[in-house]
């Protein structure tokens, strides 16, 4: 790559761009740059890649993506050239970025830092460049990133640079109009700019916030003009001139500007008048420019207020352009003729002689077009030359979609203009001929209406010779091979109207001809359907009339073999034929009426037919009907729909997770009696020490006085999982402890917080439990115990003298259970359920392993049902939650980390409220517990058994609230 070739580049690639121009076939196009890809790829991952040489490989790249092929690989180094400092390389950068991606691309986000920076830059070429990459790259997300940096350079001392400020302005309103409303304002204040590049930018703006809202910029009619008229004069520099013509381009955009703000605007149009006349006149016709300006002041003349002169002038223009050879100008002339006409339709007739002699130019563009001026120009007395020159080319092109179009406009031009009902008809036929099933069938039902309803309001002659002439032309094309399906089904459909109405033809002749239709499409059931509909209505006019109905044999075996067809519909019009030929004159007359297929069809939109049912209805007890725009409050089927579902998934099984607790409110309803199974009775409360820390916020729970209502919870069961649950071996302690430094199952904490909810707000609004948490208790909890083999008597002992508590039978869902006292039998009751509200039971069922505790694996299981024998006496005792909270070990650390969401404070608050607990004995027992010291110091293992047992009361314990435990703990 060492030699050069023309404007810097290597040799390599004006080789390159030779042999693709000189390829003879696209494949051998492609195969060159595919070569090259694999080339640029090697090339372009070397390391220290010398800048020069990149350059060019980022241009052949662009050249690359220009043909058609991906060069993606290549978009990060063309990114990476943008943030250079060389000027040459960042413009040839921002090139390739701004071909290379587009406005949602991944990599656009790269160059908006480059881009700011780019835009405070003190080389205006380098802002130029940035301005450049805005108005490509920058969609609606990343416009406020540059947009106070644009809009400052509005103000800009390059001309250049203002420029293209506007223009990214422009954009940003294309792109996000609400991004730039307040900025409106701007384009007005650019309008009047020293410099005439930055005013001709200024237009395109304008021009798009004119079209939207006309009216806010009428008092800007003065201004345009007045521009208009200095570039027209030749007062801007000789630099905007093109092909000897000022500003061209300028005048074209006021040009549009001023047709929008004139239209319908009689006083704005009349300040332009002037002006228009003299752009008109100092158009340079001799070349394509100042045509091109001369047609934009014919459609702007076609927008105004009518003027006469300038239409003449229009005219003129006209006039030149379709006499020339120039197909391009025969096509300005044609289009503005067809603006023209639209406020001077005599224009048209001096030129109609010009506009047929396009059609005969082989140019189809021009044809085209001059079709569409035809049809704006068609009256009742060129109708028949349009129409059928219209025919001949329908006939010759074979561009389905135009052919489509062609024949709808024949048809509507027929319908409005037609001379005579022959020549319609005639018409109509070939058009239907030619187009085919081409033609949309709303053209055949509009021709079907039509000829049922006729061209005379009261002429009734005239709309009989239009449809003899109808069924005389159908009866003589019918047989006619290729005839399209919607033609078929109009000949059809006319016969068996009018086919037998003026008695030149017989019915056995006109039922043949259907029954021939028929048979030749057999493949077509709507045509077959269209024919057995004719053949009822022949045979039922004549019935009606009282002659006799004699059915050819071929239309017997028609009937018959649409009565077996697969198609219903073609069945029950087989059928209804068949009922309708068997009845009498009198009601075939009714069913079938002679040419009222126009006749008006009267419908009951109140249903009245209904009002004796309606009213017996309510009669019975029914609820009246009420109008959907009267309906308030009333759900649509869909909210029942919806309803339904919610009260199914009610009942079925849940598996989310259960809400959270709220806090609850005092009940206003009266308390309901219970069953004889719930009892309430009432409990002293004790009273909690004074160095018991509580938090301001949560108001003391302890002042309800000692009368408070309480759960009485002996012998009540208390079941956690399926009714063939079996207890496991116990487990290690570390397992039991590593369980409750957090892992509580989240189905578990979720029950806990619900029962928490209920016995809470039982508590404070001392009233008894509802029968629906009653249900929803056994839904959850219910089920019956298992036997589980008995601990040992050394486990889990209590002493008595480190407990202050008393042995009593309390309710909680994480009680284990409560103790009974047996004169010649060791018996251990069930655990004690909170929210089985029943009497007491005594059992002789062994010690059962409290399902929580098991589930959850918080406590050893061989700690969890101790029994401590009392001597002679045999009586057994129970550990339940006032000995577990005594029980404090004096000496021995666990070998589990303590819970981290325990605290000494909270630690220190539970004993001492417990401590205070006084002595009950348990139903007649003599096994007392006595108070005794508690120990000191931390002790990890029993603050876990303590915050398990308490969670299974269902209460989060807390150091800013240890009421809670006095409250259920009693």
């Amino acid at each position: 790559m060492s030699s050069q070739g023309g404007f810097g580049q290597s040799k390599e690639f004006l080789d390159l761009v030779k042999s693709i121009g000189e390829a003879r076939s696209k494949a051998e196009e492609d195969r060159i740059v595919l070569r090259e890809v694999e080339t640029l790829k090697r090339r372009i991952a070397e390391p220290e890649i010398p800048k020069r040489k990149l350059k060019e490989y980022i241009l052949r790249l662009v050249y690359v993506e220009m043909l058609g092929h991906d060069a993606s690989f290549g978009y990060i180094h063309a990114v990476k050239m943008t943030h250079d400092e060389s000027l040459l390389l960042k413009r040839t950068g921002y090139l390739a970025v701004t071909l290379f991606l587009n406005e949602d691309h991944d990599l656009i986000i790269l160059i908006v830092n480059t881009i700011q920076k780019d835009l405070k830059s003190d080389n205006y070429l380098v802002v130029c460049a940035a301005l450049n990459a805005v108005c490509k790259l920058i969609n609606e997300e990343t416009i406020p990133a540059v947009l106070p940096q644009v809009v400052e350079l509005l103000g800009h001392p390059k001309e250049a640079v203002r420029k293209k400020a506007v223009m990214a302005l422009h954009r940003f309103y294309q792109r996000s109009s609400s991004s730039v409303t307040h900025l409106i304002s701007n384009f007005r204040k650019k309008l009047c700019d020293n410099d005439p590049g930055v005013m001709g930018a200024t237009l395109c703006p304008l021009f798009d916030l004119i079209t939207i809202d006309v009216n806010s910029y009428k008092d800007l009619v003065v201004s345009f003009v007045n521009i208009l008229k200095q570039v027209a004069e030749r007062r801007l520099p000789k630099s905007y001139d093109y092909h000897q013509m000022p500003a061209p381009f300028i005048q074209i955009k006021l040009l549009k500007i001023l047709s929008v703000l004139g239209n319908g605007d009689k006083q704005a149009s009349e300040q332009m008048y002037t002006v228009l006349g003299d752009s008109m006149r100092k158009c340079d016709s001799t070349s394509n420019i100042g045509n091109a300006v001369l047609y934009e002041c014919i459609c702007c003349v076609s927008s105004l207020h009518p003027n006469p002169k300038l239409i003449e002038s229009a005219a003129d223009a006209i006039s030149k352009f379709l006499k020339s050879d120039s197909h391009n100008l025969k096509y300005m002339g044609i289009d503005a003729l067809g603006r023209l006409i639209k406020i001077s339709p005599e224009i048209a007739e001096k030129h109609q002689l010009a506009v047929i002699d396009c059609l005969e130019d082989p140019d189809d563009t021009l044809k085209r077009k001059t079709f569409e001026l035809l049809y704006k120009m068609t009256k009742s007395s060129n109708v028949e030359v349009i129409v059928d020159r219209m025919i001949d080319y329908m006939i010759s092109i074979n561009d389905n979609h135009y052919k489509t179009e062609i024949a709808s406009r024949c048809v509507e031009l027929g319908e409005q203009f037609a001379p005579s009902n022959q020549w319609f008809i005639q018409t109509m036929n070939k058009v239907f001929e030619h187009a085919g099933d081409l033609v949309n069938i709303k053209v055949a039902h509009n021709l079907m209406r039509l000829i049922a309803e006729g061209f005379g309001e009261d002429d009734d002659t005239a709309d009989s010779q239009l449809r003899s002439s109808a069924v005389e032309s159908y009866l003589r094309i019918i047989g006619e091979p290729k005839l399209p399906s919607a033609f078929l089904q109009v000949i059809c459909w006319v016969l068996g109207e009018y086919g037998t109405a003026d008695g030149r033809y017989s019915p056995s002749y006109i039922t043949g001809k259907l029954c021939d239709v028929a048979e030749a499409h057999s493949s077509d059931d709507m045509v077959k359907a269209y024919a057995v509909t004719a053949l009822m209505k022949i045979y039922s006019f004549e019935i009606a009339a009282g002659r006799k109905v004699e059915m050819l044999p071929e239309c017997q075996s028609l009937i018959e073999e649409v009565s077996a067809s697969h198609s219903t519909d073609l069945q029950q019009r087989a059928y209804e034929l068949q009922a309708v030929i068997g009845l009498n004159a009198h009601a075939v007359g009714n069913i079938m009426p002679l040419d009222a297929s126009c006749e008006d069809i009267e419908i009951d939109k109140s249903l009245s037919f209904l009002d004796n049912y309606v009213q017996q209805a309510l009669e019975k007890g029914a609820q009246p009907y009420i109008p959907e725009s009267e309906r308030s409050g009333v759900l649509n089927i869909s909210n029942f729909r919806s309803q339904d579902q919610h009260e199914a998934s009610i009942h079925a099984l849940r598996f989310e997770a259960y809400e959270l607790p709220k806090p609850s409110l005092p009940s206003r309803t009266t308390p309901v009696t219970l069953a004889s199974s719930t009892e309430l009775v009432p409990v002293p409360e004790p009273s909690y020490p004074r160095e018991v820390h509580q938090a301001a916020s949560v108001p003391s729970l302890t002042d309800t006085g000692s009368s408070d209502l309480k759960l009485r919870l002996d012998g009540v069961q208390k079941k956690w999982g399926r009714s063939t649950y079996s207890s496991a071996p116990s487990t290690s302690n570390s397992d039991s402890h590593r369980t409750g430094n957090g892992a509580t199952p989240d189905v578990v904490a979720s029950v806990n917080s619900k029962a928490r909810e209920v016995s809470y707000a039982s508590r404070r609004s001392q009233v008894e439990i509802s029968p629906e948490k009653q249900k929803l208790a056994a839904s959850l909890f219910g089920g019956t115990t298992k036997p589980e083999k008995k601990q040992s008597s050394s486990g889990h002992k209590v002493s008595k003298t480190n407990s202050h508590a008393t042995d009593k039978s309390h309710g909680a869902k994480g009680a284990i259970s409560s103790e009974t006292h047996a004169v010649s039998t060791t018996t251990l009751q069930p655990p004690p359920d909170l929210l089985d509200l029943g009497e007491p039971i005594i059992t002789s069922n062994a010690p059962s392993v409290d399902p929580f505790k098991q589930l959850e694996g918080l406590l050893d299981l061989t700690q969890d049902t101790s029994v401590v024998n009392s001597g002679a006496a045999g009586a057994t005792k129970a550990p339940d939650i006032m000995s577990l909270y005594a029980e404090m070990p004096t000496s021995g650390q666990s070998d589990s980390v303590a819970n981290p969401l325990s605290s000494d404070i909270y630690d220190a608050t539970l004993i001492s409220g417990l401590s205070n607990a006084t002595n009950r004995t348990s139903h007649g027992g003599n096994t007392i517990m006595q108070p005794t010291q508690l120990s000191k110091g931390p002790n990890p293992k029993g603050s876990l058994e303590k915050d398990a047992l308490v969670r299974q009361l269902g209460v989060n314990p807390s150091s800013q609230n240890p009421n809670l435990f006095k409250d259920l703990l009693g």
